[in-house]
């Protein structure tokens, strides 16, 4: 494999690399779970608007000739969307306290070699350097049953345990997107995964 480079993006290098991010997060999502079928001026804006987020962190992951085969990224949540935010701060959470990943996107050719490692690893120095207390996130819920899981298909609970998270019972978000081109947006049930540091 060549070698890959991880490289926090901000200002002009973020702006330049906003047409490729855009396209990585279509191309690794349209896939098995999330099966999002998203538009390139809707993730041009998302991830501009996700830059600007209170102690956000964009971290890319390049391969020599520079081309971006992965990228991870994280805020304040008490700076992101509601539909994360309000359902921990319901349960008692300190949303002050409380620092949230936003995805973890990588090339298929890619997985394996530790990069989903070293995106945890980025982040969660990030939010500890900011005193955070805890990181968190949402993986989207599909029955076991679901038309579209691949035969293959393994999730990564498994992983995700291994960095340390548990899912938080009887506690889920909700996020819509489409899962077709120009079609509507669909209300998904998503599960959090917590860590304390």
């Amino acid at each position: 494999m060549s070698a890959v480079t991880l490289n926090s993006l901000q200002g002009a290098e973020l702006e330049n690399a906003i047409e490729a991010l855009a396209a990585l997060r279509i191309e690794v999502f349209a896939a098995y779970p999330y099966l999002y079928a998203g538009s390139a001026a809707y993730e041009r804006d998302y991830l501009r608007n996700f830059s600007a987020a209170k102690h956000a962190i964009i971290v890319a992951a390049l391969v020599e000739d520079g081309r971006i085969i992965g990228c991870a990224t994280g805020s304040a949540l008490d700076a992101h969307h509601t539909e994360f935010s309000a359902p921990l701060a319901a349960r008692g959470y300190d949303m002050a306290t409380t620092f949230y990943f936003g995805e973890s996107v990588l090339l298929p050719a890619f997985r394996g070699y530790g990069i989903g490692h070293a995106f945890f690893d980025a982040r969660e120095a990030h939010a500890k350097a900011l005193f955070y207390q805890r990181a968190c996130f949402c993986a989207v819920l599909r029955p076991e049953t679901h038309a579209a899981k691949p035969a293959a298909y393994t999730p990564l609970d498994a992983f995700w345990t291994r960095r340390g998270y548990h899912k938080l019972t009887g506690i889920t978000a909700k996020y819509d997107w489409p899962e077709a081109p120009d079609g509507p947006d669909i209300a998904h049930e998503m599960a959090y995964w917590l860590r304390d540091f």
